[in-house]
């Protein structure tokens, strides 16, 4: 007898968005369960011990347990009783315990200053300073940091729960900056160097990718987006199913050296002719712009159309439903931004950006910061 070999088709699975607790052994339970309640009273805050059980999956022993572990620990408050609607007791009410701890975050992708700022588990900020990158860079930049770290901690009016920093160049998952040419860094244990100078547990990523789960956690960003920052140069962050892609060495995303056209351009830091960041960049608008002959919106619109152009083949390859551009507004938001979703559009199926949004952000020039202080809530608590 012939064996069957119609072929079946292949069975796609997305990852579920909901708060369903995973089938895992006893060892790691305890920590999963703790961060799947963390997250649904970050969310959803004003919730009772019941409503997280069902919610979840727990029983309402074990969610007893969880509960009464994470009020120990300061992270869950009671908030009284919920008004009564039925007979019985009235159940009483649990969140986060937002304002009980502060978070540091760290911005070092600046091209004048190192920012940090001061926030409740929110991300309102209470305390900002700041510090001048030296000429010098390489050691003197570490130093720089260390001084402003400490600072911040000094002003913060809660314990710390983490330092979130968020740093050019190319970072691996341990927070060693592996390549940052313009601080004069390579192979640099950013994260191990700063978490042993404030004893506090400390979190590093790229900036870009600190950028777009800022936005996912603060702003409006969908689960499968793309964000490009644009300043002295440009570089992105891509999130697939809510999840920040790394790719196989720590780079994706660098798209600001990726050719934009067939017609060479101008000669870039990288030795290559027309990557799109010499279209581009801030200072290359700005000296495109500084011709006598130049018309602003025609300066601006080329900028965006050479955008458009490395936008399309990622937005219908990954089929993206955010792109999120952040930067200057007075270079991104007008011509330049109609551009790029136009040259998008017209270079991709219907089908495939049919609900695209491509966007300013809405977080302004905190998105960085903000970013670095959710990779302190992600890797803390568990939340996003």
């Amino acid at each position: 007898m012939a064996d069957d070999t119609t072929p079946t088709a292949p069975v796609i699975r997305r990852l579920s968005p909901d708060l369903t607790a995973p089938r895992i052994g006893p060892r790691e339970a305890r920590g999963h369960n703790r961060a799947l309640v963390l997250q649904a009273l970050y969310r959803g805050r004003g919730r009772s011990r019941a409503d997280l059980a069902r919610d979840i999956g727990l029983s309402r022993v074990t969610m007893s347990d969880v509960v009464s572990d994470l009020i120990d620990e300061d992270l869950v408050v009671e908030l009284g009783t919920r008004t009564a609607s039925r007979p019985g007791k009235p159940a009483t009410m649990l969140d986060i315990n937002r304002t009980g701890h502060n978070i540091v975050g760290l911005d070092l992708s600046n091209s004048g200053s190192f920012v940090g700022v001061v926030t409740d588990l929110d991300g309102n900020v209470v305390a900002r300073s700041g510090v001048e990158i030296p000429a010098t860079v390489g050691e003197d930049a570490l130093v720089a940091i260390e001084t402003l770290l400490a600072d911040l901690i000094a002003l913060a009016p809660m314990p710390v729960l983490g330092v979130g920093v968020s740093s050019p160049g190319i970072v691996d998952d341990r927070g060693v900056v592996l390549s940052a040419p313009n601080l004069g860094w390579r192979d640099v244990p950013l994260q191990e160097r700063l978490a042993a100078a404030c004893g506090l547990h400390v979190s590093v990523a790229n900036d870009a990718n600190a950028a777009i789960v800022g936005e996912r956690s603060f702003g409006s960003g969908r689960p499968d987006m793309m964000l490009v920052r644009v300043g002295g140069g440009v570089g992105s962050g891509v999130m697939i199913d809510g999840r920040v892609v790394g790719g196989a060495r720590f780079a994706a995303g660098e798209i600001g050296h990726v050719v934009s056209g067939t017609d060479e351009g101008d000669l870039c830091a990288c030795g290559n002719r027309g990557c799109l960041e010499t279209w581009l960049a801030i200072p290359r608008i700005e000296a495109r712009l500084a011709a006598p002959d130049a018309d602003r919106s025609t300066v601006l619109a080329e900028a965006g159309r050479r955008l458009g152009l490395v936008l399309a083949p990622i937005v219908s390859t990954l089929n993206l439903a955010d792109v999120v551009l952040a930067g200057s507004a007075d270079h991104i938001d007008g011509p330049l931004l109609t551009a790029a979703d136009t040259t998008v559009r017209d270079r991709t199926l219907a089908d495939t950006h049919g609900d695209l949004r491509l966007r300013m952000t809405e977080l302004g020039p905190d998105l960085v910061v903000l970013g670095a202080v959710v990779l302190v809530l992600q890797d803390r608590l568990g939340v996003t």
